[in-house]
């Protein structure tokens, strides 16, 4: 089994930045896809970000683009607009990841950690 617990979430003006970390335990991590999801209020899970553990390639969505940053345990938000609030979900999948990152193909979730960016 694999752990996930995310931090980091909190509320900034448009134009700031936000540092949101996953914190991985569990099964040895070493051929690990790590992603990150948004959710927003009446909408679905909206795959942001994701990473290979085991050579570190990474797969953005199109609105992120250029401003967030995916680490092993981080993902790095700047230009921050309000159409990214939501609720920011930590996942994980054994193996390499995909190029577009599906909520279907994690099978390890985190509780979340709330993003709230003010006009």
């Amino acid at each position: 089994q694999v752990q996930l617990v995310e931090s980091g979430g909190g509320s900034v003006q448009a134009g700031g930045s936000l540092s949101l970390s996953c914190a991985a335990s569990g099964y040895p991590l070493r051929n690990t896809c790590f992603g990150w999801f948004r959710q927003a209020p009446g909408k679905g899970r909206e795959g942001v970000a994701s990473i290979y553990s085991y050579d570190g390639s990474t797969y953005y969505a199109d609105s992120v683009k250029g401003r967030f940053t995916i680490s092993r345990n981080y993902l790095q938000m700047n230009s921050l607009k309000p159409e990214d609030t939501a609720m920011y979900y930590c996942g994980a999948v054994f193996g390499p990841c995909r190029q577009v990152i599906a909520e279907r193909d994690f099978t390890y979730w985190g509780r979340g950690t709330q993003v709230t960016i003010s006009p």
